[in-house]
């Protein structure tokens, strides 16, 4: 066990030429999300402001760490990851209202969809989906929908447009 640790520890002081010329997460599939990642000011469907968001790579480009402050004072974070073992992406959303955990990737027309649960604290939970859509200007369309436990339908939970707080954050 000890040298088990002991070589896991070396893995990860090994150097990053060791890895690779360019790191160990500069695929293409773990590059799929980059178009989310800037200093963002979101506006709901009405266009009045929903609050700010930061997206920003971390451990070497592997990860996606979201921290979301909404205009009403409200937070939360994510983590964001290509996993290699089910070649999706996976995103675990933490707030004091609920947690979200799904996964999924790109769709045929460039979007990010996952699919997974949100799980309330009161201990409600449903099926939820995102999609995140890069529009041409530069801004992100976010869609959030839950399932309706009665009907099985579809409602919509969340629409907001991200719109980079500077030319230079992306």
């Amino acid at each position: 066990m000890r040298n088990a640790f002991a070589a896991a520890l070396c893995l990860l002081a090994a150097p990053a030429a060791a890895q690779s010329a360019a790191g160990p997460c500069a695929e293409e599939a773990y590059r799929a999300f980059d178009f989310w990642i800037g200093e963002w000011e979101v506006f709901n469907r009405a266009g009045e402001k929903a609050g700010d968001n930061s997206i920003v790579a971390e451990e070497d480009g592997c990860l996606l760490v979201e921290r979301w402050t909404g205009a009403r004072g409200g937070t939360g974070q994510s983590y964001n990851y290509y996993d290699p073992t089910t070649q999706k992406w996976r995103q675990i959303w933490v707030s004091a209202g609920f947690v979200i955990d799904y996964e999924g990737g790109l769709n045929a027309k460039g979007e990010m969809v996952l699919e997974g649960t949100i799980a309330y604290r009161d201990g409600r939970t449903a099926p939820f989906r995102g999609t995140w859509t890069p529009l041409e200007n530069g801004d992100v369309r976010q869609f959030f929908e839950q399932r309706d436990a009665e009907t099985g339908a579809w409602r919509e939970w969340f629409t907001g447009v991200y719109k980079l707080k500077s030319a230079g954050a992306h």
